[in-house]
């Protein structure tokens, strides 16, 4: 059954205007709860009334004249309360009542809210998804590996915090944003990386949030012009999102690395992304601080997306920069994705050997157990292989990554 023009608009809208729509709410309330609920209730009003009376020419402009008059509403069977009644003045005022910062952007101020440092670093990262990326507290548990109880308690504790702190909606001074800013690329990855593989849901890429994650990288870069780690995550994204057309076939299923058509890759992505790098590596040989996490990742990037075929890519290099890495972030991520390059370079067998050990830390992750069981084939273990690739079936979230491990499974003989 299809989907009505109505029905067809409000996922659009809420794909495209809800970080809007929460953040607009939040800078002039002050409460996430109230721009959360009242940004809800809006959206429940359309689905009521667009199917009936048309979908308006401004759908973003409408949803937040009704957020904002259902927050009102709120506060006025609330006005008993003081400090409630002169919220409700100050929401039908328009007049900015305090400076809001060096940037024009109510995501970008919400990213900061979130990123606080009152706040715990898990707390942030997953309040961030939930207000401005519109992921649903199941799609973050999934990104967590943590149950979904735990992540909703999680986030109800946060914006707890955030009010009884009063945290002022407005990007931090200058001095403070150093201190945040680790926590707000976090973030901005995550969002990214939610968006460039989905956990959860039947689309397999949801370029809405990749979209949103580079446009928000771009204002931080702004911002922070000079921060190397800031412009190495823009980087990243860009080389990785260049790829976006050719990682999932017309069938549905995920392709990886080694099978994408590279002429399909997006020039001008790679292009932006490459030239970034290398501003980075001339900035660090001049004397800049040594390359961080996200700079790393982005030239490990670089090299993939600089070889014309994947026989053609440089292993050796990718290893050493993943080497660098560990001495970063030692943790099983990094020592599994760099086990994929050993694999490469070494043999499947010696990268097998290396991620045997991590089995413990990531029996929860089904990134792990489809990389053991591609080793796994690759040595002849069929039958263990099959195994793997079953729990990494099980496990996984994602449609086009469900249908690849299938049909690899399926291929096993023996």
């Amino acid at each position: 059954m299809n989907d009505s023009p109505a029905d067809e608009a409000i996922a659009r809208v809420h794909r495209e205007e809800w970080a809007r729509v929460v953040a607009g709410l939040a800078r002039r309330f002050g409460d996430l709860d109230l721009a959360e609920d009242a940004a809800a209730e809006a959206y429940v009003a359309a689905v009521e009334r667009w199917p009936r009376d048309g979908v308006p020419p401004n759908p973003g402009a409408w949803l937040t004249t009704t957020a904002t008059r259902k927050a009102i509403d709120r506060l006025r069977r609330e006005s008993h309360r003081d400090l409630k009644h002169q919220a409700a003045h100050m929401l039908s005022d328009d007049t900015p009542h305090e400076p809001t910062g060096p940037v024009e952007d109510d995501r970008l101020r919400l990213v900061f809210i979130c990123c606080h440092p009152a706040l715990a670093m898990e707390a942030r990262i997953a309040l961030t998804l939930r207000l401005l990326g519109g992921l649903t507290v199941a799609e973050i548990a999934r990104a967590f590996l943590v149950p979904e109880t735990t992540m909703a308690r999680r986030i109800t504790r946060a914006k707890a915090k955030i009010a009884a702190a009063r945290i002022p909606y407005r990007v931090p001074s200058t001095t403070d944003i150093r201190q945040r800013v680790a926590g707000v690329l976090a973030v901005i990855y995550l969002i990214f990386n939610e968006g460039y593989l989905a956990t959860a849901g039947d689309d397999p890429v949801r370029a809405d949030l990749t979209d949103e994650a580079i446009r928000l990288g771009r204002l931080l870069r702004v911002l922070l012009p000079d921060d190397g780690e800031v412009i190495g995550l823009l980087a990243l994204m860009l080389l990785a999102d260049a790829r976006r057309t050719a990682r999932v076939s017309h069938a549905g299923e995920l392709v990886t690395l080694d099978e994408q058509d590279r002429s399909a890759w997006n020039r001008n992505l790679i292009d932006e992304g490459h030239t970034l790098v290398r501003e980075r590596i001339a900035a660090v040989a001049a004397g800049a601080e040594p390359p961080g996490r996200y700079q790393l990742l982005a030239a490990i990037n670089a090299v993939h997306t600089d070889a014309p075929s994947s026989r053609d890519t440089d292993w050796s290099q990718i290893v050493v920069l993943y080497d660098r890495l560990m001495r970063l972030d030692p943790s099983p991520i990094v020592r599994l994705n760099r086990a994929i390059a050993v694999a490469e370079l070494d043999g499947p067998a010696v990268a097998l050997a290396d991620i045997d050990r991590l089995g413990d830390a990531l029996d929860g992750y089904h990134a792990y157990h489809a990389v053991r069981a591609d080793l796994l084939r690759r040595v002849g273990r069929s039958a263990e292989a099959r195994t793997a690739y079953g729990r990494a079936i099980e496990l996984a979230g994602n449609p086009a990554e469900r249908a690849y491990l299938t049909r690899r499974r399926d291929q096993l003989v023996g």
